[in-house]
């Protein structure tokens, strides 16, 4: 499996400097990564470092707690776009989602969705799933497949629990083969970043990138 395709080499620690993301975009163009997620103030400087490449750039929204107002959300996606993101990584606000206002949840990402669309952007919604029920999950399967987002995303990394497997496979179960699914949170070997895969995750964000393609088996038994 050439894993390197599914990955979204991704660097969001709030200290972030230049020299670091200066390395991460030249490690994504070395590996063939399909994208890097970076902090928004850095966008420019991640596309200016890419330059001619075919690595995508990604940026996060509402980050990483999500619970921004609607309006600040809408604003960032626009400053993102402007800059040059082509992805953008949209933390829902799970206020909302614990207080049952799913009509908020679906205005809020309408909204988004609409704006990115417009200008051939792709909106990966974050629900952080370690923290959610399976009911959370199908709820928000349901809810973000009528909002017509194109990938839903289980983790911002940053909650007590990032990704599983079964929660991979329930999201799966419950989205049209419209929308893909992106992995993120604890994936740090080749063989876990296969299983996401085969479970059904089409990208996979990670910070142990490099160590993942590094470290993938060389015999060609793990072909998918």
């Amino acid at each position: 499996m050439n894993i390197a395709q599914y990955i979204d080499h991704t660097l969001l620690k709030p200290a972030t400097t230049i020299h670091e993301l200066k390395n991460l975009c030249e490690e994504a163009v070395q590996y063939n990564f399909f994208a890097v997620c970076v902090p928004p103030p850095l966008v420019k400087n991640a596309r200016a470092v890419l330059g001619g490449s075919a690595v995508k750039t990604a940026t996060v929204i509402g980050f990483p707690f999500g619970y921004s107002v609607a309006r600040a959300k809408q604003a960032e996606v626009q400053q993102a776009i402007q800059d040059g993101a082509d992805e953008l990584d949209v933390v829902i606000n799970l206020v909302a989602l614990r207080s049952k206002a799913w009509q908020y949840l679906e205005l809020e990402m309408e909204g988004i969705v609409e704006a990115a669309h417009a200008q051939n952007r792709l909106v990966k919604v974050i629900i952080e799933s370690g923290i959610l029920t399976d009911e959370e999950i199908i709820k928000c399967c349901e809810i973000y497949a009528k909002v017509g987002v194109d990938f839903l995303k289980t983790s911002t990394g940053y909650a007590e629990k990032g990704a599983t497997i079964e929660a991979v496979q329930l999201m799966r179960q419950h989205l049209p083969s419209t929308i893909q699914i992106k992995a993120s949170g604890g994936i740090r070997t080749y063989e876990q970043a296969e299983q996401y895969v085969k479970a059904g995750a089409n990208r996979l964000g990670c910070s142990a990138s490099v160590a993942i393609v590094t470290g993938a088996p060389q015999n060609g038994t793990a072909e998918y």
